[in-house]
């Protein structure tokens, strides 16, 4: 059974990533999680998994919940006194409008490419958790990233 990820992220992030990643070739996000980092890594090996990415914050919200971008995880570092091991490099510049996301707040960074938007948008209804027999229910929003099974987004 294979792996993959679904994250909420505030929106703005997502499309200033679209500018990061065409300059970087990368963009990386913080995360408090890193039960959930440590537990794909170990999984993949070194190796890469999708994400699906629920937009948080999002200026018009679709219901039911629903995935409307993804990307391909490259894997994830510690923070170094909450900031990125490279600065600014890899981040969205619209991190940079919240002083604490670049100075002290996240535990890890996780690094995607491949970063784009949909064209057939998934339910989260349609995924389930890693590991487990049942979808999530049709109003279930995720509050921080989790585990899926990768074949129920295939």
């Amino acid at each position: 059974m294979s792996v993959a990820l679904l994250a909420p992220i505030p929106e703005e992030h997502l499309v200033s990533g679209i500018e990061t990643l065409s300059h970087a070739g990368k963009v990386a996000f913080g995360s408090k999680s890193w039960e959930v980092f440590n537990k794909v890594d170990a999984i993949l090996a070194g190796g890469e998994c999708d994400v699906l990415i629920y937009v948080s914050d999002a200026v018009r919200p679709i219901s039911p919940p629903t995935v409307t971008w993804s990307a391909r995880y490259l894997g994830s570092s510690l923070a170094i006194n909450g900031a990125h091991k490279d600065g600014m490099k890899y981040r969205p510049a619209t991190t940079d409008n919240y002083p604490s996301d670049n100075k002290g707040h996240w535990v890890l960074f996780w690094e995607v490419d491949n970063l784009r938007r949909l064209q057939s948008p998934i339910k989260i209804s349609q995924v389930r958790g890693f590991e487990k027999p049942q979808r999530y229910l049709t109003g279930f929003i995720p509050r921080g990233p989790m585990l899926i099974q990768a074949q129920d987004i295939a």
